[in-house]
C-alpha cells in the first residue's frame, strides 16, 4: 500500500511541475515572417555545396585530372597524368614485346623462320619463347590493372577532396603547442598539458 501511495505521489508531483512550467516565448510569435533581423548576418564559413563531390568525381571520370582542376588543386593534375602515363607506357611496351615473342613462337611451331633464327641457328629456344610470352602477358595485365586502379583512385581523390574542402578549417580550430615557463619553479621544469577552447 505504501508503494502505491509513493508512486501516486511521484506522478502527481511530475504532473504539477509540467502544469506550472513557464510559457515558451516563441509561441507568442504568430508567423515566421513577423521575425525581423536588424543588421546583416555575417558568416565566416563557405556555402555548402552537396553536389561538388559528385561533380568533381564526374569530371575526373570524363578526363583524368579534371576533377582536381575543378577543386582548384591545379598542381595535382600533372601528378595524375604522370601516374597514368607510366602504366600506359609499360602496357604498350609489354604488349608489343608479347606480340613479337608470340609471333616468333607461332612461326617456329609451324616450321617457319622467325626473327630469333639467324643463319639457321636459333638464338632463343622455344621454351624461352614460351616463358617470355607468359611473363610479358602477366606484365601487360599488371600494368593495365595498375592503370585502372590509379584511374579509380584519382576519381576517389577528387571526390574526397571536394568533400573536405567544405569543412571549416579556421585557425581557431588548430592545435598550437607552446612552451610556457613557470616563474615559480624555474629550476625544476614541469611538463603538462593545457587545452584551451575559444568560442
Amino acid at each position: 500500500m505504501f508503494l502505491k501511495k509513493s508512486i501516486l505521489f511521484v506522478i502527481i508531483a511530475f504532473l504539477s511541475l509540467s502544469l506550472s512550467a513557464q510559457k515558451d516565448s516563441i509561441t507568442d510569435v504568430k508567423k515566421i515572417q513577423d521575425l525581423k533581423i536588424k543588421g546583416k548576418i555575417k558568416t565566416t564559413q563557405g556555402i555548402y555545396n552537396p553536389l561538388a563531390p559528385s561533380k568533381a568525381a564526374f569530371y575526373s571520370a570524363i578526363f583524368p585530372g579534371l576533377g582536381q582542376m575543378y577543386n582548384k588543386k591545379y598542381w595535382k593534375a600533372p601528378i595524375v597524368w604522370g601516374a597514368l602515363a607510366i602504366p600506359i607506357y609499360y602496357h604498350q611496351i609489354n604488349n608489343s614485346d608479347y606480340r613479337r615473342f608470340r609471333n616468333a613462337y607461332r612461326l617456329r611451331k609451324n616450321g617457319l623462320v622467325d626473327e630469333f633464327t639467324v643463319n639457321g641457328i636459333e638464338t632463343v629456344s622455344t621454351q624461352t619463347l614460351e616463358t617470355a610470352q607468359k611473363q610479358l602477358r602477366e606484365n601487360r595485365d599488371l600494368s593495365l590493372l595498375s592503370g585502372v586502379i590509379i584511374y579509380i583512385l584519382q576519381i576517389v581523390e577528387a571526390s574526397v577532396n571536394a568533400h573536405l574542402m567544405q569543412f571549416n578549417t579556421d585557425d581557431n580550430l588548430t592545435l598550437k603547442p607552446t612552451l610556457i615557463q613557470d616563474p615559480i619553479s624555474f629550476d625544476a621544469p614541469a611538463v603538462g598539458l593545457t587545452i584551451k577552447y575559444n568560442f
